[in-house]
C-alpha cells in the first residue's frame, strides 16, 4: 500500500449513491450477510471474511475501533459489539471525510436509517434519492387503475421528488437494461399497467416487472429534470447479471440525448470498461466504481484504473454503494480514495501531467462532478 497523496488524502467527497446503516447491534451471522451481496453466509464452513472484502475489514477497519491491523475476527466483533452500533457508525461515516451522501432509502426502508438520523450519524449533509420502482409499487397498493396509473404515479413521484436530488431505476435487477429507446404511449403504459394488476390481484406479489413499464418511469423521472441512476452490473443474486450490462441501454442513451438530463450509471463492475466507453461517447451519461470499490478490497485501485482508461474525469463520481454496516463507508472511501492516488501518481511519475492537473482532475471526480450534477450548491 502505497502513501496516500496529500491533496487526495485531504479530498472532500460527495458519495453519490448509498443507502442507510443499521442501527442495532448484529451478530457474526448478520455482519457477514451484509459483508457482500451474498443472500445468506456461506454455507459449508466457509466464511466471508476469508475473502478480499472480509480481509479488508480486517486491515482498513479494525484501527478505527481501536484494534490492531488484521485483528482476529472474534476481537473485531466483540470490540464492535463492546462500542455499540450508534458510536460504531459514528465512527465510521465521520472518519469519510464525506461532505455529502445521496441515500436510496427504496430497499429495506424499516431496517436502515432515516435521511436524517443518518445526516446526524454523519456530520455532514444527506440528501434523499428516489427509486422509481418503489413509487410504482406504492401507487397500486394504494389502489390505482389500469387507465388511472400514468396519472397517479405521475402526481406521487412529483410529491416525492420534491425534495429530493436524483431518481434511481432498479429495471437492471427487474427486466434487464435492454430498453427501447421509445417513450411508450398512453394507450401502451394502460395496458401494461392492465397486466400489472391482473397479475397482482390474481396473488402476485407487487413487484413491477414490465418493460413498458419501467421505460415508462424513467421517461417520468425525466420529464421532472432529475439526474437518473441506473443500477448496472454487479448485484444481489436477484440479477441475471448477462442482462446488466450497460451497452444494453445504447438505444435508451440515444434516445434521451436531448433531454439535458444526467444519466448515472452506477457500479457497473464487471462491465466498468463498456460503462466508461458510454460515459465517453453520450455527453449525458457519467459513471462511478461503487460497491466493487469495497468488495474488491487491496485489488479496488486495479478496477478504479480501468475506468480511467476511458472515461473523461469530468464523467467520472465517486460512491460506495455502502448498505448496512458502517465499515463499508470507511472501505469504499479509503479504497477509492488509494485508486485515485495510485492512479494519479502512477501519472505524475510517467509526466503525464502536472501536479496542478492531478489537484484538479481529483477534486472532479471527488466531489465537484456531483456537486454540478446534482445542484447540491444550491441546497
Amino acid at each position: 500500500m502505497t502513501e496516500l497523496l496529500p491533496f487526495v488524502a485531504e479530498l472532500p467527497l460527495v458519495d453519490h449513491h448509498c443507502h442507510g446503516v443499521v442501527g442495532r447491534g448484529v451478530d457474526r451471522a448478520g455482519f457477514e450477510r451484509m459483508l457482500t451481496e451474498a443472500d445468506t453466509v456461506s454455507p459449508l464452513g466457509t466464511s466471508l471474511f476469508d475473502s478480499l472484502v472480509g480481509l479488508a475489514v480486517r486491515e482498513r477497519c479494525a484501527p478505527v475501533l481501536g484494534l490492531p491491523k488484521h485483528a482476529p475476527v472474534a476481537d473485531y466483533l466483540d470490540r464492535r459489539a463492546e462500542l455499540g452500533a450508534e458510536e460504531v457508525n459514528r465512527r465510521f461515516l465521520r472518519a469519510t471525510g464525506t461532505t455529502d451522501f445521496l441515500l436510496d432509502g427504496g430497499f429495506l426502508p424499516d431496517s436502515l436509517t432515516s435521511t436524517g438520523e443518518f445526516a446526524a450519524l454523519a456530520g455532514a449533509r444527506a440528501h434523499d434519492v428516489v427509486r422509481l420502482e418503489q413509487v410504482a409499487e406504492d401507487v397500486v397498493r394504494a389502489g390505482t387503475t389500469a387507465a388511472g396509473f400514468a396519472a397517479d404515479f405521475g402526481a406521487e413521484l412529483g410529491k416525492r421528488a420534491a425534495n429530493a436530488v436524483g431518481l434511481k431505476s432498479i429495471a437492471a435487477y427487474r427486466v434487464g437494461l435492454e430498453l427501447s429507446g421509445e417513450r411508450p404511449s398512453g394507450a401502451e403504459v394502460a395496458e401494461a399497467a392492465g397486466r400489472w394488476l391482473a397479475r397482482v390481484d390474481g396473488g402476485a406479489p407487487v413487484r413491477l416487472a414490465d418493460e413498458v413499464l419501467h421505460r415508462h418511469l424513467v421517461f417520468t423521472g425525466l420529464d421532472l429534470g432529475l439526474p437518473v441512476q441506473f443500477h448496472v452490473g454487479y448485484g444481489d443474486s436477484d440479477v441475471d447479471l448477462h442482462r446488466c450490462d450497460p451497452l444494453l441501454l445504447t438505444g435508451l442513451l440515444r434516445a434521451t440525448r436531448g433531454h439535458g438530463v444526467p444519466i448515472l450509471l452506477l457500479h457497473n463492475y464487471p462491465f466498468h470498461r463498456n460503462a466508461a466507453y458510454l460515459a465517453q461517447v453520450f455527453e449525458h451519461v457519467f459513471v462511478d466504481a461503487g460497491l466493487i470499490t469495497h468488495n474488491a478490497g487491496f485489488r479496488a485501485p486495479a478496477v478504479l484504473a480501468e475506468v480511467l482508461e476511458l472515461v473523461p474525469f469530468g464523467k467520472l463520481l465517486f460512491s460506495t454503494d455502502a448498505f448496512g454496516l458502517a465499515e463499508l463507508y470507511h472501505l469504499g472511501t479509503a479504497l477509492f480514495r488509494q485508486g485515485l492516488s495510485d492512479f494519479l501518481r502512477g501519472a505524475l511519475a510517467a509526466d503525464a501531467l502536472s501536479e496542478v492537473d492531478a489537484v484538479r482532475l481529483a477534486r472532479l471526480a471527488g466531489h465537484e462532478n456531483a456537486a454540478r450534477i446534482y445542484r447540491l450548491e444550491s441546497r
